[in-house]
């Protein structure tokens, strides 16, 4: 036994591992993780076409002679409830998977560290980013995004300026009846108007706008942070486990009766079967890491460039003729969109953690 609890990584204590040819969960994990990012960037490049809608509507078809109609009614149900209404089974969702992953990290990986004697401060680290993350978590979630009404109509009409491409002037909104300030858009999940609107998120339950943004990056960030420095922690508990008890000088008989010196795959297959909650553990926060941190990085280049995720999606189809507002004679060339709100790095930045809407109030004063 290494310490207390901590079983000896010797292939004497596995026989049959001894004589077993490699297994393929490992190549069939990164086949999966390369299809899950692979589809991942495929949408994020399909979103910006017409492809996705095309693929969308071709599959649905080809699924609606194979589905019941009754199944299908009510998958159509399930969907439209998850997505197209709020509700707080993400947020639910969210807390579940947060809390089995802090619970196994505690569980075993926190004590089996400190029987190799890590530092505290690198086994806290994750349970600090946890506190920050569900705070952010929170005023994300309860946060006004920025919600337009009759009394801040005006306000928000005066805080941008209308590029009369994606946003023109002297439009209103058919179901709030309010005048449309520049940037905002109508969530038809919370049925309001919502001034530099981003997104709806189902995560938190709300839409992201202009007065709720920075709590939701710092949010992302610190989420993107804890699964990473977790991966990070669980790797090198491992590495210094396979050190310690020299599992890699160890040999085995492979399928044709040789023997052969343990190589990384089935090293990690082997700790895979002594570990099995703690690889798999890893292998949930790794993946996680790249799909938060590949979306991290997109929010922060919308943050340093003044767009929202809204503009970045229609960015490449507003012309003036989508624009049913804008009469045009036919004859006229389109307008291509331009962001005309960027105004360097920094300045960007600060409106985000600084609304232009409190900026533009405080100025009047």
């Amino acid at each position: 036994m290494l310490g207390g609890g901590m079983p000896e990584l010797r292939a004497e204590n596995y026989p049959g591992m001894r004589n077993t040819p490699r297994m393929d969960f490992l190549v069939l994990f990164l086949f999966y993780l390369a299809l899950v990012l692979l589809g991942s960037v495929m949408i994020c490049i399909c979103s910006k076409t017409h492809y996705l809608k095309g693929l969308v509507s071709g599959g649905a078809q080809i699924f609606s002679y194979i589905i019941p109609e009754c199944l299908q009614r009510a998958m159509l149900g399930l969907l439209h409830y998850l997505f197209h209404t709020r509700n707080h089974t993400f947020i639910i969702l969210h807390l579940i998977l947060q809390g089995m992953v802090y619970t196994e990290y505690t569980w075993e990986i926190f004590g089996y560290c400190q029987e190799l004697e890590f530092s505290l401060y690198y086994l806290f680290l994750p349970y600090l980013l946890l506190i920050i993350n569900l705070f952010f978590f929170t005023l994300s979630c309860v946060t006004d995004p920025g919600t337009i009404t009759k009394a801040n109509e005006l306000l928000f009409l005066q805080v941008y300026e209308f590029d009369e491409v994606m946003f023109p002037k002297n439009v209103r909104c058919s179901t709030c009846d309010l005048r449309k300030p520049a940037r905002s858009k109508h969530c038809g999940v919370c049925n309001r108007c919502v001034h530099r609107f981003d997104h709806h998120c189902v995560w938190v339950n709300n839409c992201i706008g202009a007065w709720n943004a920075r709590y939701f990056l710092i949010y992302l960030l610190t989420l993107t942070a804890s699964a990473a420095t977790m991966a990070v922690v669980s790797i090198v508990f491992l590495v210094r486990l396979v050190l310690l008890s020299d599992l890699y000088l160890e040999t085995y008989v492979d399928d044709l009766g040789h023997f052969q010196v343990i190589d990384t795959v089935f090293l990690i297959q082997y700790l895979f079967l002594t570990f099995p909650r703690i690889v798999f553990l890893v292998g949930f926060v790794l993946l996680l890491s790249f799909l938060l941190g590949g979306y991290l990085c997109f929010a922060l280049y919308l943050a340093a460039t003044n767009q929202t995720t809204n503009e970045w999606y229609r960015g490449d189809r507003a012309w003036c003729q989508h624009c049913p507002h804008v009469a045009r004679p036919p004859a006229a060339e389109p307008q291509v969109y331009r962001n005309i709100h960027s105004h360097g790095l920094w300045s960007n930045l600060r409106e985000i953690f600084l609304p232009a809407a409190v900026h533009y109030k405080r100025k009047k004063k």
